[in-house]
Parts: C-alpha cells; sequence; structure tokens
C-alpha cells in the first residue's frame, strides 16, 4: 500500500486551500497512493499559535461538510481513502478533527484529539475541547488504518490498543 503525506502552505483563504489540498490528492494518486493523509489544520493556518478569539471560533466547520463533501467526491472518483484534520464544530464544542474518507465516498468515522495541550505558541485549550471517540481503527479495503493527532502519538496506551486492533498503517497528523 502506498501512503502519501500532504502539508501545504495555507492562508487566510479556505477556499483556495481546499482547492490546492485537491490537487495535490490527484497528483498523489496519479503517483500510485492508495491512501492519502493531511497534516493537522491542513486546510487553514494553524489558529492556536495565537489566543483564541471568537472570530477565529467561528471557523470551525461541521463534519459532514464543505470540506468532506469535496474530498468524499474526490475519494470515490479516485478509489482512495482520505484521512483530513480539521477544525471541527458539533454543537457547541470544537474539536481538532481528522475525518476518515472510505473509497466509496462515505465517511468512515473520525478522530478527534484527546491530550489537548497549552504553552506558548499552542493555545490549544482555547479552541479545542478532549475528544470522545476513543482511538478507532478504520477498516479500508486497503488495511486498517488508526489515526493519532499531535500528542496522542505519545500516548503509549493508545498506540498498544490501535495497534492490538490489528492495523496496518498508522497516521500521525503534526
Amino acid at each position: 500500500m502506498r501512503i502519501a503525506l500532504i502539508q501545504q502552505k495555507c492562508t487566510n483563504n479556505r477556499e483556495l486551500n481546499r482547492h490546492k489540498g485537491l490537487d495535490a490528492v490527484r497528483k498523489a494518486a496519479e503517483q500510485g497512493a492508495k491512501v492519502i493523509c493531511f497534516a493537522e489544520l491542513g486546510f487553514d493556518p494553524f489558529y492556536p499559535q495565537v489566543i483564541a478569539t471568537w472570530d477565529k471560533l467561528k471557523l470551525a466547520e461541521q463534519i459532514p461538510g464543505p470540506t468532506t463533501e469535496m474530498f468524499s467526491q474526490l475519494a470515490k472518483e479516485l478509489d482512495i481513502v482520505i484521512i483530513l484534520n480539521l477544525f471541527e464544530r458539533d454543537v457547541d464544542h470544537t474539536y481538532d478533527t481528522s475525518p476518515v474518507i472510505n473509497p466509496d465516498g462515505s465517511l468512515l468515522g473520525t478522530t478527534r484529539m484527546v491530550h489537548i495541550t497549552d504553552y506558548d505558541c499552542f493555545h490549544e485549550q482555547g479552541y479545542y475541547h478532549p475528544g470522545d471517540h476513543g482511538a478507532p481503527v478504520y477498516h479500508t479495503k486497503f488495511g486498517e488504518i488508526g489515526v493519532a493527532i499531535c500528542f496522542l502519538t505519545a500516548s503509549l496506551h493508545i498506540v498498544q490498543v490501535v495497534c492490538r486492533a490489528g492495523t496496518n498503517a498508522w497516521h500521525a497528523s503534526f
């Protein structure tokens, strides 16, 4: 299984960033990638470098939503798995979330960052609530995939849980 990791410079223009991401996915798929993963907040500047304000918090999007819809269509077209990372709004809470999209375009599920840090240039506690989805393993036609976001990769317990579940691939979003 060939895996592509996409990290791109993002501006404040989310629409432009999404289209850059769609182009990068096409290029990776043309080169044989079957699982394509984006870095943390793959379509936005890293907001937590500054203390959270309402102007930033209102930028969180629902899942499913515009970004997942665009990439779901592309996953189906190219017959690939896509793992995004988005600033999610779910009712009254916001999360750092990685949606996993199946080759048929369906949303397999989401992994939310669990350990929320807060120190200079990482003011994440003002942006995110701790995730409540545990450490799911996603069953895809290309293998079993586990997802970790940021500091979660340092949690030996989470790594053990996902590995014991038969994971073939492990994506860490930073």
